[in-house]
């Protein structure tokens, strides 16, 4: 019996998160038995130069000697206290210098849990309960998040999963990812009743996706005439794709701004923060409320503290941007060379792999267009010469500082080989 199998019998679908599973690629999930530096090994012992990072945490590479020092020695001292520590407060305090949008935070302990809580939050501070939200983007599975667009243009959604109440479908509204004249209208027509506008400001969820000119200039725009909150998802592209994160990169200032990954150094971390005015209606100064048990835990709050000061190094977004440019110009060379029509996005540590003749993807539809049976065989034979992608055609990719020269050329030397198989075939 596998590994997967055994899992199945215990966990539903065998997994704890359901891009684990493999289902949009299909076969058996790998179980992972250790990690270091750009490498997963396996647990039938099978070694991978790998492009997930643990979904993004992981922008120093795995098992970083000076995280793991530091978790070590928090960690000697008690896990968990259900009080403060001086941790939190240093974390906080490093946010704050790094993103001046955000002059309070609070930490929780996923990023789901950030994106719920921002949105209670906007609702709680403005006295108006609709969302504003975009195809494409994930925000974590809380129920008013878990919404697809009605049948037309700025009609009313629809929940997107048994379990979710219709008439919280009546409180979002979801609109084209990049359709700055669309959000333009939907103000227009409801912007009296907009709490918020909640975007991931590069979409990672339905693969690489960065906004175009304008688009997130708009949604600031829009946000101010009509008195609602914008929120930045951060919770992927925070200190990714920039120290300050997209909101630095493409200066725009949010209300609120959701993060995870990087900020818990790979440990389960969330954090909502912004606006000191608003952040201060939170319990216990106001009556919106928000709490968690393990909240701000010294080991999670160490190893993001750790993560953020050597990230803060000199040069070092410089130094991933240039080797993601790398790998990415090399793949698309080498689908040229075996024809395959291939088209790459990427801003800094994060890209996406699409096989479409496009000329751009920037939008849904695009994304859904493009050739997701032709990704399925392409990551197994990836999988093959060593190479773990997402498994899914639909997430991001990431690339971490520990990714060097030798890693990057046999990544391309195995897509090479790869597309010519597929062409083959």
């Amino acid at each position: 019996m596998s590994l997967y199998q055994e899992a199945c019998k215990y966990i539903p679908g065998g997994v704890n998160s359901p891009v684990r599973a493999f289902r949009g690629v299909g076969g058996e999930p790998i179980f992972i038995k250790r990690a270091s530096g750009a490498h997963i090994e396996a647990a039938d012992g099978r070694r991978f130069v790998d492009y997930v990072g643990s979904w993004g945490p992981m922008i120093l590479g795995h098992a970083h000697p000076e995280v793991i020092g530091a978790v070590q020695r928090v960690a000697a001292d008690g896990l968990s206290f259900g009080a403060p520590t001086e941790l939190e407060t240093a974390l906080a305090r490093r946010v704050t210098e790094l993103m001046p949008s955000i002059e309070r935070v609070r930490f929780v302990s996923s990023g789901t849990e950030a994106t719920m809580s921002a949105i209670r939050l906007a609702r709680g501070f403005t006295g108006r309960d609709t969302i504003v939200k975009f195809e494409g983007c994930y925000h974590g599975h809380s129920d008013s998040l878990l919404i697809k667009a009605g049948s037309g243009a700025l009609t009313l959604g629809v929940p997107s999963s048994p379990g979710v109440p219709a008439a919280l479908a009546a409180h979002t509204v979801t609109l084209r990812y990049n359709d700055a004249e669309q959000v333009r209208e939907a103000f227009r027509k409801l912007g009296a009743q907009i709490a918020c506008v909640i975007v991931e400001p590069v979409a990672g969820n339905m693969n690489c996706v960065p906004p175009v000119k304008g688009f997130l200039e708009t949604l600031r725009s829009e946000c101010d005439r009509a008195g609602a909150l914008l929120i930045l998802d951060e919770v992927m592209t925070g200190f990714r794709v920039a120290l300050g994160g997209a909101q630095a990169h493409y200066r725009v200032r949010p209300d609120l701004t959701t993060l995870g990954k990087i900020i818990g150094g790979g440990m389960p971390v969330g954090a909502f923060g912004g606006r000191r005015d608003v952040m201060e209606r939170l319990a216990p100064l106001g009556p919106i409320y928000q709490a968690g048990t393990l909240s701000g835990n010294p080991v999670a709050m160490v190893a993001g503290l750790t993560t953020l000061e050597l990230i803060s190094a000199p040069g070092f977004h410089q130094r991933l941007a240039a080797k993601t440019a790398t790998l990415m110009q090399g793949i698309e060379e080498v689908a040229a060379r075996a024809g395959v029509a291939l088209l790459t996005n990427h801003v800094t540590g994060m890209f996406g792999l699409f096989f479409t003749d496009a000329a751009r993807v920037e939008t849904f539809e695009q994304v859904m267009s493009c050739d997701v049976e032709r990704f399925k065989r392409f990551f197994h034979r990836m999988l093959a010469e060593g190479v773990y992608l997402a498994p899914s055609a639909f997430e991001a990719g990431f690339i971490s500082d520990a990714h060097g020269e030798e890693e990057l050329d046999a990544t391309i030397t195995a897509a090479s080989r790869a597309l010519a198989a597929l062409e083959a075939r």
